[in-house]
């Protein structure tokens, strides 16, 4: 990639959020304007801004790095990406609009009328906010790596202080305006070159098969391996070395691989002839980190009980979108519970298109870039396939394009996530409301993922969003459907549903990004329960919640069919005053 295009092009993305945000230092001026701008924003807007921070790193760079190196299997996440507004539409958006409250917390407060309730959804909003942004600075740090050459560790600085900028300036308000106009630079970003790479590859003499295994490089390659790898031969085949392998050093000299495991040291040079087969790499635990079959689902690769994790794919993506404290703090700023119902279906379609772009990138990166599933960097498959399949100067734009495209993809998604957990800590952690700890709050907000992040820098972008979806989902996705149908429901119950769900996943999630586990827990089922516990942690939260709120009938809050009138039935007609609720907040 061009670095003199790709660094205009990405600081034009960071200028134009910082001059939209900009604007709200002129048009936000209450504690409502920062929080839900004033409940004002129309359907198509916020469908747009929802859309924008929604299709973060993972769904703009993630999705097509999962795809080339997993295959088929991994087209479950936008199908649940996009399928998880369905839920969010049927069940959640209008009631809880019509709740009245800012975030999360404050809908367990005034449903539960339990300030230990509100406590605790306040520490999963921070837990699942600061997690979710913990991808979203690792692919700042790719993005700008390959843009500039910079360390990784400056993208994610980078982007946490241009966030901290813009959602401090006007808070929810202006966010508003640039994540609707991030969502449009995004999705041009991706469709755009689309068409070019389908053309250059209809108009490849010779294309490769994507469904070939293994996948073979296709002209002269030089690898790079940045950090030590084991890696799976499974024919004899000849390459030129300079660095370490098995423990032996070269300088330039010609190697011939067997058939079997071999390791490469960091900072090792490969070089491969054309049509060499592509070297399988493992998992540092020893899972193979490819599949026995790029095209067949279920077919093998680096998990133990594949059917398993793919339905703890699906549970987390279909029921985690409605517990994303960024997603569903946007519902509040609706007008009304109908605008909210209208938002989420137009979401649906803006997502759904979205989302056949990715896999698109996928299968082609498989083709054009094999390099990367040697390296282990398939995330950078979208910013690379420009160059090697259009090349020259429109290689050059069109990339500059598609990196302006991800900087807006994890600055967007960055704010929501900021917006939300700053939210909830100046409301529930500093002393007092207003707007000068809200911003406060913005710093304490990004200060903690921008110091994990470094931690976590080796986890892909598309499976640290997944983990962020399970917890989510074993938490607030109980909270949010018992909370709003249900009128048995106790706070006794929601907090030990909380607790035994939300904390069930945030344990296997801490334990998965720890790294490779050793003992018992290293292989087998233990190994794939933990990396994936929304098959078992969404039941044990809605069981937990169900049956401590029946042992304690006596506690059920006594203004529980007020809340639930408010809930479900249509809004007052304009104008008409509407009861204040907790904390006051009005409803509509």
């Amino acid at each position: 990639m061009n670095q003199a295009y790709g660094i205009v092009a990405v600081s034009a993305a960071v200028v134009a959020t910082l001059v939209i945000g900009s604007t709200g230092l002129r048009i936000s001026r209450t504690t409502s304007d920062f929080y839900v701008a004033s409940r004002t924003v129309p359907p198509y807007l916020n469908a747009m801004a929802i859309s924008g921070e929604y299709l973060s790193a993972a769904s703009f760079l993630g999705i097509a790095g999962l795809v080339a190196a997993q295959g088929v299997e991994m087209l479950w996440f936008p199908v649940g990406y996009a399928a998880g507004y369905l839920v969010l539409l049927v069940f959640v958006a209008a009631p809880l609009r019509r709740s009245g409250a800012y975030t999360l917390p404050d809908f367990a407060d005034s449903r539960l009328e339990s300030r230990a309730a509100r406590r605790v959804a306040s520490v999963l909003v921070v837990g699942v906010g600061w997690l979710y942004l913990l991808p979203q600075l690792q692919g700042a740090g790719l993005t700008l790596g390959l843009v500039t050459g910079a360390p990784r560790w400056l993208g994610g600085v980078l982007v946490a202080v241009v966030v901290t900028l813009a959602v401090a300036a006007g808070g929810m308000r202006s966010i508003t305006f640039v994540q609707a106009f991030q969502y449009c630079l995004k999705l041009t970003a991706l469709l755009v070159p689309a068409v070019f790479l389908v053309l250059a590859w209809h108009g490849d003499p010779r294309p490769a098969g994507a469904l070939d295994e293994p996948p073979t490089f296709r002209r002269h390659t030089q690898v790079t391996v940045e950090t030590t790898v084991r890696i799976r031969i499974e024919a004899p085949l000849r390459a030129v070395v300079s660095g370490a392998v098995d423990g032996r050093g070269y300088d330039d000299g010609r190697l011939l691989l067997d058939a079997g495991v071999h390791e490469v040291r960091g900072g090792t040079t490969l070089r491969f002839a054309p049509d060499t087969p592509v070297p399988e790499r493992e998992g540092g635990d020893g899972r193979r980190d490819g599949v026995s079959s790029w095209a067949a689902p279920l077919s093998g690769g680096r998990d133990d009980h594949p059917l398993y994790t793919t339905y703890g794919l699906i549970f987390a993506t279909f029921l985690g979108t409605m517990g994303l404290p960024h997603v569903l703090v946007r519902f509040y700023t609706n007008p009304d519970g109908g605008a909210a119902r209208r938002t989420t279906v137009i979401v649906l379609a803006l997502v759904g298109g979205f989302y056949l772009l990715p896999p698109l990138y996928g299968l082609l990166g498989r083709i054009y870039a094999p390099d990367l599933l040697l390296t282990g960097t398939t995330d950078a498959a979208v910013l690379v396939l420009p160059e090697r399949l259009v090349g020259g100067l429109g290689g050059d734009l069109l990339g500059a394009l598609i990196a302006a495209g991800a900087c807006a993809a994890f600055l967007s998604t960055a704010s929501g996530l900021t917006l939300s957990v700053a939210g909830v800590l100046s409301q529930d952690v500093l002393p007092s409301l207003g707007v000068r700890r809200f911003r406060l709050a913005t710093l304490l907000a990004v200060a903690v993922p921008v110091t994990v992040s470094v931690a976590a820098s080796k986890l892909p972008v598309a499976n640290a969003v997944g983990l962020a979806f399970a917890v989510a989902a074993s938490s607030f996705c109980p909270l949010l459907l018992l909370g709003i149908w249900w009128r048995g429901l106790t706070a006794p119950g929601a907090i030990a549903g909380l607790l035994t769900g939300g904390g069930s996943a945030l344990t296997a999630v801490a334990l998965t990004i720890a790294g490779p586990l050793t003992g018992p827990l290293s292989d087998g089922w233990a190994h794939t329960l933990l990396a994936w516990p929304a098959v078992w942690s969404v039941p044990l939260g809605f069981l937990t919640m169900i049956l401590v709120s029946l042992a304690t009938r006596d506690r059920i809050p006594a203004g529980t069919e007020a809340v639930m009138a408010r809930l479900h039935l249509p809004e007052r007609p304009a104008g008409q005053d509407a009861p204040p609720t907790r904390r006051g907040v009005t409803t509509p």
